[in-house]
């Protein structure tokens, strides 16, 4: 998994010729029937997890300097199933590989000057905080999500969405990269409960092959499964650091 210390914007422009838009994934009524799934289960969640936000959120300030959520802005649903170009983009001058939001997270790490070079998290990380370990591998820290759910940035499965200069510069590096964003980001997914956090390209790569197999698979019975699979994960810590 990526993670960075500051927040970054694509700074290049990157256009592809234009395609007629594709059909979103998954009957209408399936789609309907997800959304209201994911509302509900967000609400439900919001309530029983709201006793162990509030006692995460004085933890955190209490053990480090900082902010108590970490805000980043993520790349996430593509509507327009194709890339444009700029005469069609009209204003919008940078095509990001869909709409933008911000995503909030309880902060895990030490606030590091803006200049702060991108790199890979690792299992020992010196720049994550003594709380911001436990948050990370119990996952605690993706509670603030629910909200991005409750918004409609995101549901509760779907691929995981990437800062809008990675995803650019893995849309160039991964074949289908971009066909993630047809669906809605998700706090959890497939790739989630099938592989633990990523370390190299590969990693990537093997993550992307099972989003775009829930793709091609998306239901909300495999979204209720793919919900039970991921408390053993959590439980367990398995994959995370």
């Amino acid at each position: 998994m990526l993670l960075t210390a500051d927040s970054a914007h694509s700074s290049t422009s990157r256009y592809h010729a234009a395609r007629p838009a594709e059909a979103s994934p998954g009957s209408r009524v399936g789609d309907v029937a997800r959304r209201i799934l994911n509302v509900v289960c967000a609400l439900v969640l919001v309530v029983l997890a709201l006793p162990i936000m509030l006692v995460v959120a004085v933890l955190v300030k209490l053990t480090s300097p900082g902010p108590i959520l970490y805000m980043q802005p993520r790349v996430g649903l593509d509507r327009r199933g194709g890339l444009v170009p700029p005469e069609v983009a009209g204003r919008r001058r940078i095509d990001h590989g869909g709409r933008l939001f911000w995503i909030y997270k309880f902060r895990t790490m030490h606030v590091a000057p803006p200049d702060a070079n991108q790199t890979w998290a690792t299992a020992n990380d010196p720049r994550i905080t003594s709380i911001g370990r436990y948050l990370r591998q119990y996952r605690i820290d993706e509670l603030p999500q629910l909200w991005n759910v409750l918004k409609g940035d995101m549901n509760l499965v779907g691929p995981r969405p990437e800062q809008p200069r990675i995803f650019a510069e893995l849309r160039d590096k991964i074949p289908d990269y971009d066909r993630r964003q047809r669906v809605l980001p998700g706090i959890t997914g497939l790739a989630q409960i099938s592989q633990s956090y990523d370390a190299c390209l590969d990693d990537v790569k093997r993550k992307v092959d099972f989003d775009l197999e829930y793709i091609r698979r998306i239901s909300p019975l495999q979204d209720l499964k793919i919900l039970l699979a991921t408390l053993p994960v959590v439980m367990l810590k398995r994959g995370g650091w």
